[in-house]
Parts: structure tokens; C-alpha cells; sequence
């Protein structure tokens, strides 16, 4: 991208009424240029080379090859930063775009209706928004979540003993997160010592589906956390939409609509801060992937309390914002590409070998 030039963006999308809907919402905001607006994945394919955009928003249900395999087939040959526009209500497309995500789009963000909805303003600045920050995020051929890099991962941590009691587990994300956190909790056996708490950072009509679709993905339950609850060994609890998520004393789970922090709701730092209070010294947390510095200053809170505090490598993270923010903070003790937190993680639970 030539500093100062629009972005080029390409959209992607089957329906032509939503199509133009998507022409009508980036070509207004000056930041962009629509340098293609095609109605198949396989249109798209043919036109990137030419075209080059910057960033592409993804369609998912698309005619011939969907918005999975077109993904796949973009990061393998034109690595290009790809939103996927979803629609959020949709079972299939959800679970259809979290996998996307897998495969290298960036982000998911919900598919607008039209202007006399209520929410069509709003949709559309998160698209915008979305469009913007992706066409700058580097992208790399094949990327492959806890593949090689050019940055060197660092040397195995060296193991030490584990917790004589682990109360809780907290892992937080971002842009990215989706497959990390995915990754993280394969990882985890039926069995698992203590309760799971994630934060990340996604569109709320997309909560619950997600939630869902890491239930699919592990031997232990998802659950969106809600108040009063307490949080059970062995169960992942995933903050709601729109809301923080705290965990008090005997692992009672609070869900508030306080104000954003940094700009977050649900926030990494009010989830760690809370759990700097209840038990730092019986809590893992991990800060994985992300834009921004959301939990760096939680898991700094966390690790002054004696809590094991763990920050993804630059190596493995899609965007090393937030994880970059812990370790300038000194707040992670280990700092790990994504294919060690996992085990990592049951070696300091007594699930793992010394």
C-alpha cells in the first residue's frame, strides 16, 4: 500500500443487493477505493493478481467454491488481509467463518441490512473500521497459526513444578484469536483441574455462535459465562457480547455492562484484574494474539500477585500487539510460540511431564 493512497478494497459477495449495499458503504468513506465488487469466489481468484486490493471483503455463502476454500486458496497463492462479512444469526455461516478464520482471514464481521435498519449506521462503521486496520496487517504465504516464521521462536521454557492447586485458567485475544484460542484448549483433557475464562474480542451477534463453535472443538463444555454463576473445574466460560466478564472469590462469574476499557468490552484487564484479586497465586493466564494492548496491564496485575503469566511470541502471533504490550511490561514470565502454550499450560496444571 503506497502511504497516503486510498486502500484497495474488493468485495466479494454473491447477493447483489448486499453487493452494492457494500460498493455503496466503502466508496463513501474517502479512506478507500472499491477496485472490485465481483459475485463469485471464483471472479475473485481471476481479478486478484490484476487488481492487487489490499484488503478483501469475504462473502461466505458464495455459489461454486465458498468463502472458505476461496480464503484458503487466496493466503496459498495472493496473500491478501481478508474481513469475512457473515451473517451472525446463521449457524452454518458462523461455524463456516470461524473456520475461515483458521484458514487466514483476519476477522468476522456481521453483514449489514439496509439503511432504514436501526443498526445499518453502526454496521457500517464497523465494517469500514474492520476494512481500514486489516489492510495494514501484514500476511504471509500459507500462514499457517503456529507455523514457521521469519522470526525465530524462542527456546523451550524450563520446566518447573506445578501448581499444588490450579483454581483458574484465563486466555484472552483478538484479531487473530479465534484459531489461537482453539489451539490453546484442543490441548486441555476432559479432566482439566480448573475453570476455563476467555475473553475475545468479536462482534457480539457473534458470541454465542463462537462459543459454540469452540464447544465443537474440545472435550471440555463451552458456555457463555452468565452472572451468579460459579465456574466449575473442567468447563470454558467465554465472556458475552458486549460485556465484561469478572470472576470473584470461589470462582463466582460476574457479567457487567460497565463502560469499555481502552476501548474493549468485554476487556482482558477487567477479567485479569479480578483475577489478580480473587487468586493470584492459583491462576494461569495467557495473552495471546491481538490488536492494541487490551491485558497487558491485567496480566502485569496477575503476575505482581504471583499468578504464571504467559504472552505469545512474536513468531506465531497474527497481530503481536497485545502480547508485545505484556512483555514491554515485563508482565509474562514465559513467552511462547502458540504450539507450546498448550502444553505448556498442563505442565503447570500436573496434567503434563515434568
Amino acid at each position: 500500500m503506497i502511504a497516503g493512497a486510498p486502500v484497495r478494497v474488493m468485495i466479494v459477495e454473491d447477493s447483489l443487493v448486499v453487493r452494492e449495499l457494500l460498493k455503496h458503504i466503502v466508496a463513501r468513506d474517502p479512506r478507500f477505493q472499491v477496485v472490485a465488487a465481483v459475485a463469485s469466489a471464483e471472479e475473485a481468484l481471476a481479478e486478484i493478481p490484476r487488481l492487487q486490493p489490499d484488503v478483501i471483503s469475504m462473502d461466505i455463502r458464495l455459489p461454486g467454491m465458498d468463502g472458505l476454500e476461496a480464503t484458503a486458496r487466496i493466503m496459498a497463492d495472493h496473500p491478501t488481509p481478508i474481513v469475512v462479512i457473515a451473517d451472525a444469526v446463521e449457524d452454518a455461516s458462523l461455524r463456516i467463518s470461524m473456520n475461515a478464520l483458521r484458514a487466514g482471514a483476519l476477522t468476522v464481521v456481521e453483514k449489514p441490512a439496509g439503511p432504514a435498519n436501526a443498526s445499518y449506521e453502526r454496521l457500517a462503521d464497523t465494517i469500514c473500521t474492520q476494512l481500514y486496520i486489516m489492510s495494514s496487517v501484514p500476511v504471509i504465504r500459507r500462514r499457517n497459526i503456529g507455523g514457521s516464521s521469519d522470526v525465530q521462536p524462542p527456546p523451550r521454557p524450563a520446566a518447573t513444578g506445578a501448581f499444588e492447586r490450579l483454581d483458574f485458567l484465563a486466555l484472552a485475544a483478538s484479531t487473530g484469536g479465534p484459531p489461537a484460542l482453539a489451539k490453546v484448549i484442543s490441548a486441555l483433557p476432559s479432566d482439566f483441574p480448573a475453570p476455563v475464562f476467555i475473553v475475545q474480542h468479536m462482534g457480539a451477534a457473534f458470541m454465542e455462535g463462537f462459543a459454540k463453535w469452540l464447544d465443537g472443538l474440545t472435550s471440555l463444555p463451552v458456555t457463555l459465562g452468565e452472572d451468579g454463576v460459579t465456574a466449575q473445574p473442567g468447563r470454558i466460560y467465554v465472556a458475552p457480547g458486549d460485556s465484561h466478564m469478572m470472576v470473584r472469590g470461589h470462582g463466582v462469574i460476574r457479567i457487567s455492562r460497565d463502560p469499555p476499557m481502552g476501548g474493549q468490552r468485554p476487556s482482558a484487564n477487567i477479567l485479569f484484574g479480578a483475577l489478580a484479586e480473587a487468586a493470584p497465586t492459583r491462576t494461569v493466564a495467557a495473552l495471546l494474539t491481538g490488536m492494541g494492548e487490551d491485558g497487558a496491564q491485567g496480566l502485569s496485575r496477575l503476575a505482581q500477585g504471583g499468578a504464571h503469566t504467559i504472552a505469545e511470541h512474536a513468531s506465531t502471533a497474527v497481530v503481536n500487539g497485545m502480547p508485545a504490550a505484556a512483555v514491554r511490561l515485563r508482565a509474562a514470565r514465559d513467552v511462547l510460540p502458540l504450539d507450546l502454550i498448550g502444553p505448556r499450560i498442563l505442565q503447570l496444571a500436573g496434567k503434563g511431564r515434568p
